[in-house]
């Protein structure tokens, strides 16, 4: 029995692509190998914003060769209907034979699938699968034409057996494989061989790359909380911000900011979209009055100044993000002071929902009704 290793290696996929791709490689990958009958005892598929993992126990070194009967024609059928049942099976007429049936005597075939080495199948099954790769949105780049989520670097494909190894031969757009991968863009650039998936992860993470989006969300999690913890504060739970985040680095470094004192009165809620939607950062809140105060950001780097430079840049950006959510705060409020809330509801008028159903003013409406019923 052997192991498979695939890596594929490119720029950085969006965060909300990652886990479907692999979930999606995984698929291919299984389709491909029930396809040529190649038998294995699992699979794993992991996601990096840099790269899509496979890795397969348990791999028969060959497939099974299958011995199957074909049906064809009916006997009397038009001749050129019995020559395309021939040609499509690569056969002669004197391999034919009949066999009467419920609805008739119709011209048989015995057909044999040879066995294939693993390695075959696997060149086919992961050629196929990266040229047929289900993204919602791909590009093209250079003079190649595979359609890819971002410029496809590497690819690593290793099938390991009783403890030696080798590269599967594949080639796609002009990618060869072959059993060197690559750490963490900045820290650790530098390529280096793998030899298995034990080989791979252990070398992965001493070139700052955390391959389970898993373990890094709760690497993440951890951090944040300890640093808020530290300083009496507590970290607003966002398990979809987590994911997010988690799908943005490789080597994940939490640090904690503090919000400009000017912007502490403003609603919680306004403090933490602001925070969330825009710089992707937790927010932290006193526990007594519950107040937002602080934030936690999440790096892809270990720095010298321990992220000073980062949070720094981190709150001249947040500042000017929050000095717009003031900004509309204080004139939504001023607004309904001078008109109410229904003059803010005319302005509904004024915005078009969908050119068939109306007006946001319109939908407001029916889902007022709708709510009623409710």
């Amino acid at each position: 029995m052997a192991d498979l290793l695939l890596e594929l290696l490119s720029e950085e996929i969006p965060s909300g692509m990652q886990l479907q791709a692999a979930a999606d490689l995984k698929k291919l990958t299984v389709s491909g190998f029930l396809k040529f009958g190649l038998s294995f005892e699992s699979i794993g598929a992991f996601a990096t914003p840099r790269r899509l993992t496979l890795t397969v126990t348990g791999l028969a070194t060959q497939t099974q060769s299958i011995k199957e009967k074909r049906r064809g024609p009916r006997v009397g059928a038009p001749d050129i209907a019995l020559e395309g049942f021939i040609r499509s099976l690569g056969i002669k007429k004197s391999e034919l034979f009949k066999r009467l049936e419920k609805k008739g005597e119709f011209f048989f075939a015995q057909v044999e699938s040879p066995s294939h080495p693993a390695a075959h199948v696997i060149s086919e099954t992961v050629s196929s699968s990266i040229i047929n790769f289900p993204w919602r949105k791909s590009m093209r780049w250079g003079n190649g034409n595979l359609k890819w989520i971002r410029p496809l670097h590497s690819i690593v494909c290793i099938l390991t057996d009783s403890g030696r190894h080798q590269i599967v031969p594949l080639e796609v757009d002009g990618v060869i494989s072959g059993n060197t991968s690559y750490g963490h863009r900045f820290m650790a650039p530098e390529g280096f061989e793998v030899h298995s998936f034990e080989d791979y992860e252990r070398k992965l993470k001493s070139a700052k790359v955390i391959l389970d989006s898993d373990k890094r969300s709760e690497i993440i999690w951890n951090q944040a909380t300890n640093l808020a913890f530290a300083q009496g504060l507590e970290v607003v739970k966002d398990q979809e911000l987590l994911d997010e985040i988690s799908g943005l680095v490789e080597w994940p470094v939490a640090l904690l900011g503090k919000i400009d004192n000017k912007f502490l009165n403003l609603p919680k809620e306004v403090l933490q979209v602001s925070m969330r939607e825009h710089q992707k950062f937790f927010s932290v809140i006193e526990p007594t009055s519950s107040k937002i105060c602080s934030y936690v950001a999440v790096a892809n780097i270990e720095t010298q100044d321990n992220g000073e430079a980062i949070i720094r840049s981190n709150g001249r950006v947040l500042k000017a993000r929050l000095t717009d959510a003031e900004f509309f705060w204080k004139n939504d409020l001023d607004f309904i002071k001078h008109n109410g809330f229904k003059g803010m509801r005319a302005k509904l008028e004024e915005v078009t929902f969908h050119y068939k159903l109306g007006s946001q003013s319109a939908r407001v409406s029916r889902l007022v009704q709708l709510a009623e019923k409710m």
